[in-house]
């Protein structure tokens, strides 16, 4: 897995996508990103990720540890979507984000 923080970690502590405030941003070299926020309009957490160009995915928790443990292992897919994607047709690639998201579901 290659992820690093996004933006060098200048998006933690500010506002996120869901209203709440950003404690970890990272990005995978290959075209992923995953954002967990606390204190949300909709939950106390929430995971945003996505590959880019193929699917956009929010989760919401009530316990910190349970978004913590999910964040862990979504960024584990999202390695192994973004490891497979280039080789993909369209259809392989709608088949893994449909995949993706049967897995994590909302």
């Amino acid at each position: 897995m290659t992820w690093h923080a996004f933006g060098d970690g200048t998006s933690v502590g500010t506002n996120g996508s869901e209203g709440g405030t950003i404690v970890l941003d990272e990005e995978h070299a290959d075209g992923a990103r995953i954002t967990l926020e606390r204190d949300g309009d909709i939950a106390p957490w929430a995971i945003t990720c996505g590959v880019y160009g193929l699917m956009v995915h929010t989760r919401f928790f009530a316990a910190r540890p349970t978004a913590e443990a999910e964040c862990e292992a979504m960024k584990r897919a999202l390695s192994g979507i973004v490891s497979q994607i280039g080789a993909a047709d369209l259809a392989e690639q709608a088949r893994l984000a449909h995949n993706f998201v049967d897995r994590f579901p909302t």
